[in-house]
């Protein structure tokens, strides 16, 4: 054959490999795992697919080759907002949407050939699949790790929905780039923070095996912070500040209060600042923390009132700032801006006080900006001539003895918000009884199932509209009671798919223990780095609840991970490639491939 002509010979032999079922997995022998990220069903696969499965499509055949017995599986991440937006603007089921698009991915990535036992493929909007996720939910329910509260929150005005802090990149939505504003939503959350001291701690086993930037971009999100909680009298009542340095409390010229912090409002109706801060924080809801956090220009209002430094008995002024963040510490701060370039940009905006109480080693005087290294302490009373490391500890110890600091460890990580005020997604399994108050959903009648008649308009949440769905009965008293009507954050869905492929077709659990010991960990997971914070913590983060049920017997799910980077849609020619190698037509290989591996050391 002269040409090579794909669809004789591509189509011939993928058959022939369907019908032998070589690529199904064997249960024998030395395992490996190999497992690219699953994709949303959107309606085509593109070439950052094509890529992503190419490169586990071909690790997965050379150990084959080698003899091991490879677990490649394949599934459908298929609940979420697309396909609500996709039944609004085609005048489809979401169902139908979905399923049309998986039939029609499922065929591309037959006619690609690549290697995967089909036999295991699943998808989370099945019930056979979202069963198990109410399951595992009612579980973390049973352990205190789940609960509902009414909290301010991240809220997309045009999903009209609550999006986690993960999914709000630079104050927009990250599905459909809407501006978020801020919102008081009663929702579910499950306990994360609880295990950030082990999700920072087991990163360490991931040192060389995963990509740096994942590994620094997770340690940054967890955001584990050791330090001081201090009390700045206010009058009759106490501020409460987180520091990690109490070696220079006495440089503090002022207190900063996060817009949402509870005591904000009180101190300004205190101070007859209301109406000037009311303003302020007007403002302030149409920002994300992100965006606040990452703002270069410093804003803020002054609440009327002045706080006492417990350390110098000083009268300080007490404000409200964009860059201080109700999520960190206790949601207020010692301003110190001798120390703290953010400080001590603000105080020279508003023409506050830099006092230096830290000075360097050498000596050399520093001007224009704040100093922010370690140094022997001034202008700190009895702690003069004291090595700041040396200080933190004696500082703190000295007001603890008269009860006005504590050492303590934060994290920048928050609970997670799983719920969602939309139709396409997992049912949380719980009702709600006048009597009985929040009740689960017993395991033997799950799955609850989504209604399959309803109206998707866009606007709230059409399950609140389905009365058949609402209207059901207290599993404990038997008395009328309204089922929960938010569904589950998707992320939920991806965080154990992994362990399902194992056993993709137990309907008595989720997975069988055994089967799981046999093929977790993930050997090799290929996927993109936008996932270096929320699918990856998520799927960590269930990996361990897991174990602690005695489930799974593994700390880490994925052993090792490669992301793959994106193809981009600008080509270059041939002509134009050798050019910029330095090549020609007629140069050997071997000086191509020295090319390109020069070209691969340059970063850009």
């Amino acid at each position: 054959m002269e040409i090579y002509d794909p669809h004789s010979i591509e189509e011939k032999w993928q058959k022939i490999w369907e019908e032998k079922g070589v690529f199904k997995t064997e249960e024998k022998g030395e395992k490996v795992y190999v497992l690219e990220m699953f994709p949303y069903p959107s309606g085509r696969i593109h070439m950052g697919h094509v890529r992503n499965y190419t490169i586990g499509d071909a690790i997965a055949r050379f150990l084959r080759m080698r003899g091991k017995a490879v677990l490649h599986p394949m599934g459908w991440d298929a609940f979420g907002l697309p396909a609500e937006n996709a039944a609004i603007k085609h005048g489809v089921h979401p169902a139908q949407w979905t399923k049309s698009n998986i039939s029609y991915m499922r065929d591309q990535l037959r006619r690609l050939g690549f290697s995967y036992d089909w036999d295991r493929e699943i998808a989370t909007c099945d019930p056979e699949y979202y069963r198990w996720n109410q399951w595992i939910f009612l579980k973390f329910l049973e352990k205190g790790l789940a609960y509902r509260k009414e909290a301010e929150v991240n809220y997309c005005p045009n999903d009209e929905t609550v999006l986690a802090n993960e999914q709000v990149i630079e104050g927009r939505c990250w599905r459909c780039g809407t501006p978020i504003v801020r919102k008081k939503v009663p929702s579910w959350y499950l306990r994360i923070t609880q295990y950030a001291e082990r999700l920072l701690e087991d990163l360490e086993k991931l040192e060389g095996k995963w990509p740096e930037r994942v590994i620094a971009q997770q340690k940054n999100w967890i955001g584990k912070s050791t330090g001081a909680i201090v009390k700045f009298p206010v009058g009759d009542s106490y501020v409460e500040i987180f520091t990690t340095r109490p070696d220079t409390i006495f440089g503090a010229t002022f207190l900063v209060l996060a817009p949402e912090h509870p005591m904000t409002l009180t101190l300004a109706q205190m101070g007859g600042r209301e109406k000037e801060v009311q303003k302020f924080l007007r403002k302030m809801e149409s920002m994300s923390t992100r965006e606040r956090s990452t703002s270069e220009e410093k804003e803020g209002v002054f609440l009327g009132v002045w706080a006492k430094n417990p350390a110098t008995g000083e009268e300080i002024p007490v404000w409200t700032a964009n860059y201080v963040l109700y999520e960190y510490g206790t949601g207020a701060i010692m301003a110190v801006p001798a120390h703290d370039q953010r400080d001590y940009e603000f105080a020279i905006k508003y023409n506050l006080p830099v006092k230096v109480v830290v000075v360097p080693e050498d000596g050399v005087k520093v001007e224009g900006r704040a100093y922010e290294e370690a140094g022997i302490l001034v202008n700190s009373g009895p702690f003069d001539g004291m090595p700041s490391q040396e200080a933190k500890k004696a500082i703190v110890e000295w007001l603890a003895q008269k009860g006005l600091a504590r050492w303590h460890t934060t994290y920048r990580l928050r609970d997670w918000n799983i719920s969602r005020q939309r139709y396409w997604g997992t049912p949380i399994p719980v009702v709600h009884c006048p009597v009985c108050g929040i009740v689960p959903v017993p395991e033997d009648q799950l799955p609850v199932l989504l209604p399959t008649h309803v109206k998707v308009t866009g606007h709230g949440n059409p399950l609140q509209q389905v009365d058949e769905f609402v209207n059901t009965v207290c599993p404990k008293c038997k008395g009328p009671a309204k089922r929960e009507t938010d569904t589950m954050d998707t992320f939920f869905d991806s965080s154990w798919y992994f362990l399902r492929f194992c056993d993709p077709h137990n309907d008595k659990k989720p997975f069988d223990e055994e089967k799981v010991k046999r093929w977790m960990p993930v050997d090799l997971y290929i996927g993109g780095i936008e996932h270096a914070v929320l699918h990856l913590l998520y799927a960590r983060f269930f990996q361990k609840f897991l174990k602690d049920l005695g489930m799974v017997d593994h700390d880490e799910p994925f052993l090792r991970l490669v992301t793959q980077g994106m193809v981009l849609k600008r080509w270059v020619s041939v002509e134009r490639l050798l050019k910029f190698l330095g090549l020609s037509e007629d140069d050997p290989l071997d000086k191509l491939v020295e090319a390109v591996r020069r070209l691969a050391t340059v970063e850009k």
